[in-house]
């Protein structure tokens, strides 16, 4: 048993907890003690704020090579999505890998200790499956193993080019025919130490309304975690009630997807009819809002989902940006900016959704400093540059003032996986990134 002593730590609601005793057993909570005032003998010592670990919903490994090559001239979520096809289709299983971990690794020197990959990119040049066919999503195992997180590989269907359109291009790489093929594909998946599968609809323009039934089926079957990316764009909308004469959240209640386990990436435009049939299939809704600003998408429906009693999270998605603290004070800042009204959305809901509704997402039983929960945390510095002056007892300090740069300590299952800002088995991640990102650009 490993015992650490928290200077502050927040178990829940608008403020902290001085002096929390965290008794860890394996890879879990033992106890967790509030109020003990001095470090025990033999206590490891906490300085700063101590928090859940934080849980990235979304993410799509590699655009993390798109970052700062995007920004040139007008566009749209359209322009900068060829752009990311050029990306896709210049990797394969050993570029993902190194390219993966560095990713991973930067996550988790930010505080996240648990990743959901939403992962479409299955197979080789012009679709030609590798000799395992599910190479590519191995790596992704490999890499995070590496990087010292959780991973829940949210595996992808991937069908069409758009509504009725064949994939055609580096779209070729990421389809299985069929959804039966995309079953026979992913049941060959086994989870490996730290990491979890799921499954995902890409979206409603990429898979049609029946093998999103077969896919929904068979995920509700093994009590699998299901994803897709909804309502990202106001085109989507547009052509899905052209195509579908509904919603795409319309589409996916039809094809029977909203269950309780169902997570709708973006939801960015989201109608009162849509936010009312997720909350009352009990799924939730995952914000990316530094990707959704730097896409150009919208603001998001934060307060509505919230007043629906959606399960908000976050993802870093596109990974213009790998800082939840960012994310999550995104989502109050759009809020904001869209009602201008402050304190809209809570500020415990802002970090519910940066870690327990995350790990509920990705099925981990993770997400608080609570017995009996996997042992990841997080430490802030309240010294910093930005958190300097901060009340330590206020749990707005870790949303409204801390950035990534302030982790200073992260724990995986009660290991330590970053200590002194220092990821420990990827000494110099920023190095990594370089490395593997010029090989994408020759």
């Amino acid at each position: 048993m490993t015992v650490w002593w928290a200077e502050h730590a927040w178990l829940g609601g608008a403020r902290t907890t001085a002096g929390v005793l965290l008794e860890v057993k394996e890879d879990r909570f033992g106890a967790v003690t509030p109020g003990v005032t001095r470090p025990p003998a033999g206590a490891l010592r906490i300085e700063g704020l101590t928090l859940p670990g934080l849980a990235n919903v979304h993410s799509h490994a590699f655009h993390r090579a798109l970052r700062g090559r995007t920004h040139e001239g007008p566009g749209s979520f359209w322009t900068w999505r060829d752009l990311m096809y050029g990306v896709a289709d210049r990797l394969d299983p050993d570029t993902y890998l190194r390219l993966a971990r560095a990713v991973f690794a930067e996550m988790a020197v930010a505080g996240f200790t648990a990743v959901g990959e939403f992962h479409y990119l299955h197979h080789g040049a012009r679709g030609v499956p590798y000799q395992d066919p599910n190479q590519m999503g191995r790596s992704l195992m490999e890499a995070a193993n590496g990087a010292g997180v959780r991973l829940t590989l949210l595996d992808a269907c991937y069908l069409e080019g758009g509504f009725g359109v064949p994939l055609d291009g580096p779209q070729l790489r990421f389809g299985d025919g069929s959804a039966s093929g995309w079953i026979e594909r992913v049941q060959q998946l086994q989870p490996e130490h730290g990491t979890r599968i799921g499954a995902a609809v890409h979206s409603v323009r990429a898979v049609p309304p029946k093998a999103i039934v077969e896919v929904a089926e068979w995920v509700e079957g093994r009590g699998w975690p299901l994803h897709a990316h909804v309502s990202e764009q106001r085109l989507e909308q547009t052509e899905c009630r052209r195509h579908r004469g509904t919603t795409p959240l319309g589409v996916l209640a039809a094809a029977g997807a909203l269950v309780p386990a169902f997570t709708a990436v973006h939801g960015t435009h989201l109608s009162k009819k849509d936010i009312s049939g997720l909350a009352a299939g009990g799924g939730g809704c995952c914000l990316c809002p530094t990707t959704e600003a730097d896409l150009g998408d919208g603001i998001g429906p934060a307060a509505a989902l919230e007043s629906a009693g959606v399960a908000l999270s976050i993802g870093t998605d596109s990974h213009a940006v790998i800082d939840g603290f960012e994310e999550a004070r995104a989502i109050e800042m759009g809020a904001r900016l869209a009602s201008e009204q402050r304190g809209v959305v809570a500020t415990h809901t802002l970090l519910e959704a940066a870690t327990s509704n995350g790990m509920k997402a990705l099925g981990w039983d993770a997400g608080a400093l609570a017995t009996g929960k996997l042992a990841d945390f997080v430490s802030v510095r309240l010294d910093s540059l930005r958190t300097a002056g901060c009340d330590p007892s206020l749990a707005s300090t870790a949303i409204f003032a801390a950035s990534a740069a302030d982790v200073d300590m992260v724990v995986v299952g009660g290991r330590p996986v970053v200590e002194g800002g220092a990821h420990l088995a990827v000494p110099d991640v920023a190095g990594e990134l370089a490395a593997a990102i010029a090989t994408l650009y020759p």
